[in-house]
């Protein structure tokens, strides 16, 4: 009778402790969903979710076959990968869905209406923090402008909810910064740009305009920055093919002087702003690794991309007429310039936890805590 009683005992404290353990960590992974009440991402093709498509001049759009083979249905979205990109994956990190394009919010296709207040991704393919920085593509959406559409944004949230209240919204929401690429790739491609000035003097000029659109959506609320430095450029398809298949080191070498003063620039302008809070991703070193030790990550192929035409599938960009790689996981590019899903998955695991061998001063967890 004993031992029933104690067994009785027993379970009921073991069932206690089950459904305790339970909620706590229920409770856990909910109120860290919640710290962040939406994410506001400025960009190019890298986390481009679909504006775009709503830009009717525009070239660089990823609105046809083999794009988003891997999305659900198949179905092309205007992200630049098989499936998911970086901000997917941001927001799945964070426990929210994916910010939807702000074209397709004011546009009258969107028969619904979602609050500004839930997030909003500004990013364009081809973007840069030039305004020129497109030529290629005709059209796309500069940083400068996307931060002019976020301050309509911003206008109408305070009609909506009032300036305390957004402020509040806005100070916990994560504002995402993933801009740059483009700018060094145009200047490699143009020799007009070259002759204009040194890389020395290119690259500091894009720090200045960047820090300027930074400063603006500081001044409307934003406080919590997570900022992406570019890859190494030179290793892409398209690059690739200016040295025979081989990294082109000087895009490489601009890169990373880039970098390197964007990070110096963030922490000067953090001292200018004591309550900002930011997290910078080293996306150079991140690819380089992956590059380097591509059986480590389940990768096969570091040099060409999946989809594409010609030598290493970067004659061309990814077409409906395209040739396609039949194992999309073994490729660490997608097309000319964009990972894969499967590397968008890693680079955003390392943003969010680390090692701060990629992340500094903290990961974008930690960020989300401060």
């Amino acid at each position: 009778m004993h031992t029933k009683m104690g067994c009785m005992v027993f379970l009921r404290y073991s069932s206690f402790l089950f459904i305790h353990v339970f909620f706590s960590i229920f409770s856990f992974c909910f109120s860290e969903a919640q710290v962040v009440p939406a994410v506001y991402m400025f960009g190019d093709s890298l986390v481009d979710v679909g504006n775009n498509n709503y830009l009717p001049l525009s070239i660089a759009k990823a609105n046809h076959r083999h794009y988003g083979i891997d999305f659900p249905n198949q179905t092309p979205t205007g992200r630049f990968s098989n499936g998911n990109n970086a901000a997917d994956f941001i927001a799945e990190k964070l426990g929210l869905p994916t910010s939807p394009p702000y074209l397709f919010l004011i546009s009258k296709d969107n028969k619904n209406n979602v609050s500004f207040m839930d997030g909003v991704s500004f990013a364009s393919a081809g973007a840069g923090i030039f305004d020129g920085t497109d030529q290629r593509y005709r059209q796309s959406i500069p940083v400068t402008k996307q931060v002019d559409y976020f301050e309509s944004v911003n206008e109408e949230m305070t009609h909506e909810v009032g300036a305390p209240a957004l402020l509040k919204h806005l100070s916990k929401s994560i504002f995402g910064v993933v801009i740059g690429s483009n700018d060094i790739f145009g200047y490699f491609d143009s020799p007009n740009l070259r002759k204009k000035s040194t890389p020395t003097q290119y690259v500091d000029s894009m720090l200045f305009s960047l820090k300027v659109q930074l400063q603006r959506l500081y001044d409307h609320g934003a406080r919590k920055f997570e900022v992406v430095g570019v890859g190494a450029l030179g290793c892409c398809p398209k690059f690739r093919l200016k040295n025979q298949t081989e990294c082109f080191e000087e895009a490489n070498y601009w890169s990373i002087q880039y970098n390197e003063r964007l990070q110096s620039l963030l922490k000067e302008w953090q001292i200018e702003n004591k309550d900002i809070r930011f997290s910078y991703f080293d996306t150079y070193a991140a690819l380089t690794d992956l590059t380097q030790n591509p059986t480590s990550y389940g990768f096969a192929e570091v040099k060409a991309a999946c989809c594409g035409l010609g030598e290493l599938k970067a004659k061309a960009p990814c077409l409906p007429v395209s040739s396609l790689c039949p194992n999309r996981q073994d490729h660490i590019f997608w097309d000319q310039f964009h990972p894969t899903e499967a590397a968008s998955r890693i680079f955003v695991d390392r943003i969010f936890n680390g090692p701060s061998t990629y992340t500094s001063p903290i990961t974008l967890k930690q960020l989300v805590a401060a």
